[in-house]
């Protein structure tokens, strides 16, 4: 297990922790996020004004491999709303992966130090 620096996340609201339905595409350009990290599994991009940089983010995906937490580190043109971009090493899975309508729900600030010692900030294996 590999030790991770957590950035402290945003603070959620009530309404932040409720599942909603979001678009979710996937990208696979390898480089530096907007917020300066390298892009690595685990890293999602979206709109700041609906998932503000840091959040982590849980991701019920209808595709096997693909739900689990995830950290917007990134946004894009195209990632504007409820849309979020999930970052994937292959360009092939990306390509698959496709457009999917997801369930997103903000983990809860207090759970950010769980999640990171239970994943190590590493997302579901299977990708």
């Amino acid at each position: 297990m590999t030790a991770a620096v957590l950035a402290v996340a945003p603070r959620a609201t009530a309404e932040d922790l409720h599942p909603r339905h979001v678009q979710a595409t996937a990208y696979c350009q390898t480089g530096t996020t907007a917020s300066g990290t390298v892009t690595r599994r685990g890293v999602i991009a979206a709109d700041p004004r609906v998932f503000p940089m840091g959040t982590l983010v849980h991701l019920d995906v209808p595709l096997r491999g693909y739900s689990g937490t995830y950290r917007v580190e990134d946004t894009g043109r195209g990632v504007k709303g409820h849309v979020l971009d999930i970052y994937m090493p292959s360009c092939a899975a990306a390509k698959r992966f496709g457009r999917r309508r997801v369930t997103a729900r903000v983990v809860r600030p207090s759970a950010v130090e769980q999640v990171a010692q239970e994943e190590s900030l590493d997302p579901p294996k299977g990708r």
